[in-house]
């Protein structure tokens, strides 16, 4: 007999980790409201992403086109057994399975958005207008675009069906004025990122960076999140002892190869490590580079990046793009995207105050706590599954 409400977490794609940490963190959250919860979704490339703890338990059926997505579909109907069902993202994957569980469960749907999905294909110019024969083969053809279940036309149906879920939560303002919903900014698990727990010192003389400033990107590349724009500024600024740390490299493309073949002597690459080891790796750096460049994209996100370097006490040098000012709101460097010149004038001005910026940094790990701990994640969806309820 079933003792706790159960919420049923269910990832599009768990081939990448697009929505899985974003679910994951939802998970700590309810859990910490006493809720038990499951994670379920699609592999869409047969394998989990690398980028997921091996320890992970979650419920995976592997996807793929359409035809073959309805037996796996009806596989995962099966399985969902909460109470709720949180659909992470509008992708036919996930909300548009919770909306089928729900037309004959009667459960509550729960929507998370935490991005603009119709942002990566155009945003509100994209449109479908084929000719009879160009929809006869995307259709029909093994390879027909329409056999993807994640195509943009089903993204942008996904979309205009936003309002039949039960609940919407987002994370960033920007998401919250498109698609309305209640705002519940990422968390961090801030016991766990806690620099009282490392040695700056220790960590880098433990990563071999201790003849070095570290500027510290801690995430994958891709040429939106701006790390070209730092490079150029550490090359106009060229003191070789200045080094950008960029950990586990890109699992989408070659782009942070690419980065290395031009800016090679500026770049430290270090190998993915797991979670646990990530506060160690972030007590390493002098500063945490968050350069995010303003595109439809990258309004709409919560870089996690930011967390990490704030619930750290780390000095935090970011753009003025989306709810990046608001996130650090007095506790960071903000310049503006795109702007290597700012940057040099920032990373300049933090090195020769380095101790005001550590005071900055402190502040920083105030706000993170304060704002963006999972413990505020849980406190601002308690009310929601209540009146679920």
């Amino acid at each position: 007999m079933k003792t706790k409400l159960k919420i049923s977490l269910l990832v599009w794609n768990l081939s990448t980790n697009d929505g899985f940490i974003r679910a994951s963190l939802l998970k700590s959250a309810l859990e910490k409201l006493g809720y038990e919860t499951e994670i379920l979704g699609f592999l869409f490339n047969k394998n989990l992403s690398a980028a997921i703890p091996s320890d992970t338990k979650l419920f995976a059926i592997e996807g793929g086109n359409y035809p073959k997505f309805f037996p796996a579909v009806n596989k995962v109907l099966k399985h969902i057994d909460g109470d709720i069902i949180y659909a992470i993202k509008p992708q036919i994957a996930s909300f548009g399975v919770a909306l089928l569980k729900s037309l004959y469960s009667r459960k509550p749907v729960i929507l998370d958005i935490d991005d603009w999905e119709l942002s990566w294909h155009g945003g509100d110019n994209w449109r479908y207008c084929p000719t009879l024969k160009q929809l006869a083969r995307d259709l029909l053809k093994s390879d027909g675009a329409l056999r993807s279940p994640y195509h943009p036309l089903y993204v942008k149906w996904m979309e205009g069906l936003v309002n039949h879920a039960d609940a919407v939560t987002v994370h960033t303002k920007f998401l919250q004025q498109r698609f309305g919903g209640m705002l519940v900014p990422n968390g961090k698990d801030t016991s766990l990122f806690d620099p009282a727990q490392c040695n700056p010192d220790s960590s880098r003389s433990r990563y071999n960076l201790s003849e070095y400033r570290i500027l510290m990107f801690p995430g994958a590349p891709r040429p939106y999140k701006g790390l070209e724009d730092v490079l150029i500024a550490l090359e106009k600024i060229n003191q070789p002892d200045l080094k950008l740390v960029i950990i586990g490299g890109s699992p989408y493309d070659d782009y942070d190869q690419q980065l290395q073949q031009r800016w090679g002597r500026w770049i430290i690459k270090l190998p993915k490590y797991p979670v646990d080891a990530m506060p160690d790796l972030v007590a390493a750096a002098h500063i945490v580079v968050v350069p995010q460049r303003d595109t439809p994209e990258t309004r709409a996100q919560f870089p996690l990046k930011l967390t990490d370097g704030m619930a750290m006490a780390k000095p935090v040098l970011s753009t003025r793009v989306g709810d990046i000012p608001e996130i650090l709101g007095d506790t960071g460097y903000l310049v503006e995207p795109s702007c290597p010149e700012q940057i040099v004038k920032q990373i300049r001005l933090i090195f020769e105050n380095l101790e005001s910026a550590n005071q900055r940094g402190i502040k920083a790990r105030q706000r993170c706590v304060e704002k963006y701990s999972i413990e505020v994640m849980a406190s601002k969806l308690a009310p929601l599954i209540t009146n679920l309820l």
